[in-house]
């Protein structure tokens, strides 16, 4: 969730290159996502990032509930397993090029102890093409529902960044600045909310901070929306790259 210096120019020309315009997206529900779900551990038992099979669909549910209003569904094709003491601490490239399965229309969910204090990550559609085995999202294990780091424990850290793999920026992005997110119907804001700021307004004129969405930093029981626009800049990102 907290991209380099690098990675933020990065995205600020890609940004460049990918303001997609699109009226509407297709019917809620209409695209089903396979996703393969890679559990990286140390050992037996949750504490050590073997997440139990109802963590698992618990989280899936999470995602299905949250993408409820946009194109996309969710089906757990896959669970696969694997106990490696280094890879769960010192998670990376290796292993996604390892584990990944399915095509450029797949979701690769991979579950280990991410440094940097890092809550989560994600590639964006665009890079499938150059880097196909590298595409998809890394979690920090405990944000999956029931985990233990609140308050990013219930499940919406995957939500996030599964928004970012279907091509969406943060609220926050570009600040007060035109053209922010690239998406219309989300009001901008000059940086990050944190917790649940009730009526934050950071860029007076142009709408209270959306504080509810999902491409935020709040708390994830603060986070409940996404917009019609971002649904719409999803499908384009889909039927443009997935």
């Amino acid at each position: 969730m907290n991209p380099s210096p690098e990675e933020m120019a990065d995205l600020e020309r890609r940004f460049q290159q990918e303001r997609v315009v699109s009226a509407s997206a297709r019917p809620n529900g209409s695209v089903d996502i396979p996703v393969y779900f890679h559990v990286i551990n140390k050992g037996t038992g949750v504490a050590n990032g073997d997440l139990t099979a109802r963590m698992i669909a618990d989280q899936m549910a999470v995602l299905n509930a949250a993408y409820a209003n946009t194109p996309f569904k969710f089906t757990l094709t896959k669970t696969t397993r694997t106990t490696d003491r280094i890879a769960f601490d010192d998670f990376g490239a290796a292993v996604k090029i390892a584990l990944r399965e399915g095509g450029k229309n797949a979701l690769n969910l991979y579950t280990a102890n991410l440094k940097n204090n890092l809550l989560g990550y994600a590639t964006f559609p665009a890079d499938y093409a150059s880097n196909p085995k590298l595409d998809g999202v890394a979690l920090l294990y405990t944000t999956v529902p029931g985990g233990t780091a609140a308050p990013f424990n219930q499940g919406d850290t995957a939500t996030h960044e599964v928004g970012h793999w279907l091509g969406l920026y943060h609220t926050f992005q570009g600040g007060c600045v035109s053209p922010g997110d690239a998406v219309s119907d989300t009001a901008p804001e000059a940086t990050a909310a944190a917790g649940c700021p009730l009526g934050r307004d950071t860029c007076p004129g142009q709408g209270v901070d959306p504080i509810y969405n999902f491409m935020d930093y709040t708390d994830d029981a603060c986070m409940n929306a996404f917009t019609p626009g971002q649904a719409a800049r999803m499908d384009a990102m889909a039927l443009t790259y997935r």
